[in-house]
């Protein structure tokens, strides 16, 4: 019975790793999941759920990046960027929140060649969904890692006015 765990235990590891994705095969997967408005392999923005997705691939240096806008941070009150700091931690999950140039986003970024076709769709949900609830939850699931669901409390909007569509 031990030596049957063992097997299967290995047998399912081996599926979940990924067989060298490439720039072409991140591409197939991502016309799948959503409308690619306008890039080449490597560099794609995509159309998900209203939200511009931007895919950026290094194959040097085996790196991937999928992220979307969120709002200026100047317009962002410091509570909400505290709320923004601990989400990482606690609830934001795969996908993270940062500022690049100016701008906070919902971003997850992983090694380009061990990424698996799950990752990458979950990885484009888990990102809108951080983007929708920034504000609110600052969740990229329901699951809130070590703590309790964030979901179940009624959600206070933090310097963000509702129905407020982000670019």
């Amino acid at each position: 019975m031990k030596n049957l765990f063992a097997v299967l235990l290995l047998a399912f590891s081996l599926n979940l790793v990924a067989q060298d994705m490439t720039v072409k095969e991140l591409g197939k997967i991502l016309k799948k999941e959503a409308k690619i408005t306008e890039g080449k392999d490597g560099i794609w923005t995509l159309e998900y759920l209203e939200h511009p997705v931007m895919v950026v691939t290094d194959e040097k240096a085996n790196r991937m990046r999928i992220f979307t806008p969120i709002a200026a941070s100047e317009e962002v009150n410091e509570k909400a960027l505290i709320k923004m700091l601990e989400a990482n931690f606690h609830s934001a999950l795969d996908a993270k929140y940062s500022i690049w140039e100016g701008v906070i986003i919902s971003v997850y970024t992983h090694p380009l060649k061990e990424l698996t076709e799950f990752q990458v769709t979950d990885a484009v949900k888990q990102v809108v969904r951080l983007a929708d609830t920034f504000g609110t939850t600052f969740s990229s699931t329901e699951f809130i890692f070590g703590g309790e669901n964030e979901e179940e409390k009624p959600a206070e909007r933090i310097n963000v006015k509702p129905g407020e569509k982000r670019s």
